[in-house]
């Protein structure tokens, strides 16, 4: 016959159990490739993208495939496409200028999403990548228009709260203009597991709730330590 203490104790352990399998990571939501929409599929013709910004302002997915830059660009595609100063990035009347243009995009984290946070992508750059920074830590630099090169983040890089990555490219017009752009893919990326004791990743148990089941977990060792007793006793 199952005693109170007995049920208390399993009810501990399972709880226990529940919170192990909380303990999942998810995909960091909020962190787009360049010229997605939403549900992170390639949008359609060329307007202001919906996740980057160019130096504080519109970022536009401006090319064509077939079309000047894109060759010798690498190719839009569905994961992901270029994003220009201009929404026509072809036009020869409207080129880039020398100097650094900084793309970027935001997204959020808790504590617990930051403190096991990493992604790994590739880009392709004209002219080059200067710099690429995760909250003002550098991931690197370089690149070119014509590959992908890639770029990765680790846990030290995040914070709690709000996130900014960019990268500041640098231009250097040739015979009197010269396009500029970046595309940006996300090959994968995850948070870091919050617990929950419904056994899915979100809230903290609260105080309470840890006190009752370490206080059951201890009355499950309290309780294994007194049978060994007994059978010692009576052996």
């Amino acid at each position: 016959m199952k005693t109170i203490k007995g049920l208390l104790a399993a009810s501990a352990v399972a709880a226990a159990m529940s919170i192990a399998a909380g303990a999942q990571a998810a995909t960091i939501t909020g962190l787009y490739n360049t010229g997605v929409d939403n549900s992170g599929a390639a949008v359609a013709g060329n307007g202001a993208d919906l996740h980057w910004t160019l130096n504080g302002g519109a970022a536009y997915t401006g090319g064509t495939n077939g079309s000047f830059p894109l060759g010798p660009w690498v190719a839009d595609s569905a994961d992901s496409r270029w994003l220009t100063p201009t929404s026509n990035a072809a036009d020869s009347f409207d080129p880039s200028a020398n100097g650094y243009y900084t793309y970027a995009t935001t997204f959020s984290l808790t504590a617990g999403q930051a403190a096991g946070a990493a992604f790994t992508g590739r880009y392709a750059v004209d002219n080059q990548a200067a710099d690429i920074l995760l909250n003002g830590h550098s991931l690197g630099s370089g690149g070119w228009f014509t590959y992908w090169s890639n770029f990765s983040a680790g846990s030290s890089d995040f914070v709690a709260g709000t996130n900014t990555l960019q990268f500041v490219v640098e231009n250097w017009a040739q015979n009197g203009g010269n396009p500029s752009g970046l595309d940006v893919q996300f090959l994968s990326s995850i948070e870091g597991a919050e617990l929950d004791v419904s056994g899915g990743t979100g809230a903290v148990p609260e105080p309470a709730t840890w006190a009752l089941m370490m206080g059951g977990v201890g009355m499950v060792g309290a309780t294994l330590r007194r049978q060994a007793r007994t059978r010692a006793a009576t052996a």
